[in-house]
């Protein structure tokens, strides 16, 4: 596939907010600049550690499918097929820890747009699995194709984004063919690496297929590396149900990405306290991992925790509060203590794109990027939770998602940094407007919003106004509307509609088949 522009700027993805020089960022390849936060002791973390592994070897996992149980059991597990309980040893879960890869590398639709997961790097990812979206204009509604495909248009203009998510289905089309203009859009539209929905093995092989014949890859190069992603939910409190078991096993065989991720939320389907949240969690996600290193040593696969709370008097979930944020902080201290890469997540559980909604979002951000979480999902444009996705959110989102990017950016540390010339030019109760100093660096010194208006109220008033909700729904409109998708090979997109083509005339492929 001929490579896109990838010389696209920061500022040259947004240049009708600006006309002046650009910084010259890289906000592809994060490596996160903060030490790990820890928020319990090293002894705890062990501890927590220890009881996960302990209810996976006393209590176990309720897995439902038969193929995975059998795995299991193959790799020394105790299984009784007629609870469909499996209890799997410590020992088991240790040695299944140790060939999981410690760094990941994603490959994309071209090199530049690969990704490298390890501990101490940062991706960020939008929100995802919605069934609505929702638009100033437009306003909540069950999201369609089109959504989708705006939305798609969306992530990849953005360098911070690394990954490409599904951020909303595309109701308008029935399941059992909704997988082909999907996975079609993430390849003609974006080079990002793709992510995909695990809804059964016809869905997964047929997925598998289509980026194959895009990208003309051989067999063996399809597997030798990842090209797509998947995110694993468990069903807490302790089940593996179909989809996810098949997904594990098909993203194993076909060296595919998984991203394990247990969906806890305290008070409701685990424990209501954080540490025991924490050990459900964990101990989910480690059965999860070893499923993927008995069918295939190596795998690649991430650990993951989105731990939360729940409104007590509704039962509604609850993000960005203080106990999603001690959650986040321990859960990087087992990702740690394992040694892997992982996600974490923000989130909101706001209607709107209001300042509740930014408020829990950015907790949720911080509190991961504090834990040294290698994903962070659902950074951009998730409301609700979990419920919709915003377009104009997304871009607010993005306005924050990029300056955490560039507190990721390496700065020079040059001498002249200093700026001793500066002060010695600059006399006591001057300023440094128009010195020699700024003017050379004016231009590219400071980050650049992309939606935030730093003018005075008077220039404010004269383009009319506008909220920050309204300046975004300008901002992704004309993001959608002069979106210039990857050079591609129409000779490989041909050959992958005949395929498509193929497969709708046999009928697609139902979820779970």
């Amino acid at each position: 596939m001929a490579n896109p522009d990838h010389s696209r700027s920061h500022g040259r993805r947004h240049r009708r907010r600006r006309s002046r020089s650009t910084r010259s960022v890289d906000y592809h390849n994060l490596r996160n600049p903060f030490t790990p936060l820890n928020i319990y002791s090293s002894d705890r973390i062990v501890a927590l550690h220890n009881a996960s592994l302990q209810v996976l070897q006393e209590m176990g996992i309720k897995v439902l499918l038969p193929e995975a149980r059998k795995i299991l059991r193959d790799g020394g597990a105790l299984v009784d097929d007629d609870t469909q309980m499996v209890r799997i040893g410590a020992d088991i879960v240790e040695a299944c820890i140790r060939t999981a890869p410690r760094r990941i590398i994603l490959r994309a639709g071209s090199r530049e747009k690969d990704v490298t997961l390890e501990l101490g790097r940062l991706t960020f990812l939008s929100g995802a699995g919605a069934p609505h979206a929702t638009d100033l204009e437009g306003g909540r509604r069950p999201s369609s194709l089109a959504d989708y495909l705006d939305l798609v248009r969306l992530a990849d203009q953005f360098d911070a984004i690394q990954m490409q998510n599904n951020m909303v289905e595309a109701q308008d089309i029935p399941t059992h063919l909704r997988h082909y203009p999907v996975m079609e859009a993430q390849l003609e539209l974006s080079a990002k690496a793709p992510s995909i929905l695990t809804r059964g093995r016809r869905q997964n092989l047929q997925k598998f297929e289509m980026l194959r014949i895009f990208r003309g890859l051989t067999d063996d190069d399809f597997t030798a590396c990842p090209h797509m992603h998947t995110v694993i939910n468990t069903n807490s409190p302790r089940q593996l149900d179909n989809p996810m078991a098949q997904g594990l096993i098909d993203f194993a065989r076909f060296g595919q990405l998984s991203i394990v991720t247990p969906f806890c939320l305290m008070g409701a389907m685990a424990p209501i306290t954080v540490a025991g949240a924490l050990t459900l969690s964990h101990a989910e996600a480690l059965a999860s991992i070893a499923l993927t290193q008995l069918v295939k040593p190596g795998a690649p696969v991430c650990y993951g925790a989105f731990t939360s709370n729940v409104d007590m008097m509704s039962g509604a979930p609850a993000f960005g509060t203080p106990e999603q944020v001690r959650a986040n902080l321990a859960s990087g201290q087992l990702a740690r203590l394992i040694g892997l890469p992982w996600r974490c997540a923000a989130g909101t559980s706001s209607k709107v794109n209001d300042a509740q909604a930014a408020n829990e979002t950015q907790m949720g951000l911080w509190s991961s990027i504090l834990a040294g979480s290698t994903i962070i999902i659902h950074a951009a444009g998730w409301i609700e939770g979990g419920l919709t996705v915003s377009f104009e959110k997304f871009i607010t989102d993005m306005e924050v998602v990029q300056m955490f990017a560039d507190l990721c950016q390496i700065r020079s540390g040059k001498e002249d940094d200093l700026a001793l010339d500066a002060l010695r030019e600059v006399a006591p109760g001057g300023h440094f407007f128009g010195c020699q100093h700024t003017m050379e660096r004016y231009q590219t010194a400071f980050y650049q919003p992309l939606v935030a208006d730093w003018s005075n109220i008077g220039t404010w008033e004269e383009q009319g106004s506008k909220d920050t909700t309204s300046r975004a729904a300008e901002i992704w409109k004309e993001i959608v509307n002069n979106h210039v998708p990857p050079a591609i090979d129409l000779n490989r997109l041909e050959e992958l509609r005949r395929y498509i083509a193929v497969c709708q005339a046999s009928g697609g492929a139902p979820p779970n088949s």
